[in-house]
């Protein structure tokens, strides 16, 4: 069997295991999903995802052959739509190696376009100045939960990066929502995504700064690490009716190090301290190694030492466009007593 061929029957049986998924979707308003999630379905180092009409094909170990891509695009326009815009980004070697390098999709695939999820509008575009897709689509889960809580909340985005699940919240009724993020870039697409779904004027305010010294000011609690006597925005304590912590996994910058394995309770702590009681927590945890159990009880923890005991905590995977068992990305919604 060929490469093609081995590679069709994979994408044939990941299609099939989401029919049901697709159809609740598409019911609701999404357009944009995993289609194949290639760590747990038989080929790490890729994944395909649809946004709408674009078909973005990443991989982040070996690149594909031409018969391989084309065997992709031509799966997705007879199964899926048949108006797709197809585009490779080979992320192995970037950015030393650009993406044109190894595929020049047609202009068209790289004009931004306009998806939806949970009946919410984003901007997409293949390709940016950046290497990760606007929208991450595991974490549709956590905007579902988010989408749900918003309504009349007031709502704090730590590491918000475009600003997905801030605009997610504002559009289902929240009504107020800070979206943190150190990088204008980023709150900039935000601006974009509020701006295609006729937001009321005021909700969303963007605060682009570092997530440490913002949340811990929030929280009460003094600003570390080097940039601490250097300017940075000031805030008064106050509370948020639900906080998303979603950091990266590893990062360190002037105000601290970002560190989800192995010091997850400098960050709870404050989003904990930030959040009103009886409100909740949405936080996220993308390292594999971390176990879910493991995890969640740091966080039991992490709420009993700081003095925000909770009332409850469930911890979630994403939504079943990304299989696997246990899930990379683990979602814990933890309720304030």
């Amino acid at each position: 069997m060929s490469d093609g061929a081995c590679l069709e029957d994979l994408l044939s049986l990941a299609l099939a295991r989401r029919h049901d998924l697709l159809t609740r979707l598409a019911a609701e308003g999404t357009d944009c999903y995993r289609l194949f999630h290639g760590l747990s379905e038989g080929r790490a180092g890729l994944s395909i995802d649809l946004y709408g009409r674009l078909l973005l094909v990443q991989t982040f170990r070996e690149p594909l052959s031409s018969h391989e891509l084309g065997t992709i695009a031509d799966l997705a326009r007879s199964r899926i739509r048949r108006d797709v815009l197809v585009v490779w980004n080979h992320r192995a070697g970037w950015p030393r190696e650009p993406f044109e390098r190894w595929h020049v999709p047609e202009p068209a695939a790289l004009e931004e376009q306009v998806v939806t999820e949970l009946g919410v509008r984003y901007a997409i575009r293949a390709r940016h100045r950046g290497q990760d897709p606007w929208i991450f689509l595991d974490l549709r889960a956590g905007r579902r939960i988010l989408a749900g809580l918003a309504p009349g909340k007031r709502v704090l985005n730590l590491f918000a990066y475009t600003g997905s699940a801030g605009v997610c919240a504002a559009a289902h009724g929240a009504g107020e929502v800070w979206n943190v993020d150190f990088a204008r870039s980023s709150l900039d697409v935000a601006r974009r995504h509020a701006a295609l779904n006729a937001l009321p004027p005021g909700v969303l305010r963007e605060v682009c700064q570092d997530v440490l010294p913002v949340v811990r000011q929030l929280a009460g609690l003094p600003v570390k690490g080097r940039g601490a006597s250097r300017a940075h925005q000031r805030f008064e304590p106050r509370s948020f009716d639900v906080v998303l912590l979603d950091p990266p996994a590893w990062s360190v910058g002037p105000f601290g190090a970002v560190d989800v394995e192995r010091d997850y309770a400098s960050l709870f702590k404050p989003a904990l301290l930030a959040t009103a009681p009886g409100g909740r927590v949405i936080a996220t945890n993308h390292v594999a190694r971390v176990g879910a159990d493991a995890w969640r009880a740091s966080l039991v923890r992490t709420a009993e030492k700081c003095g925000r005991p909770l009332a409850a905590l469930a911890v979630v995977g994403p939504e079943a466009d990304f299989p696997g068992d246990p899930p990379t990305l683990k979602i814990a919604v933890a309720r304030l007593s």
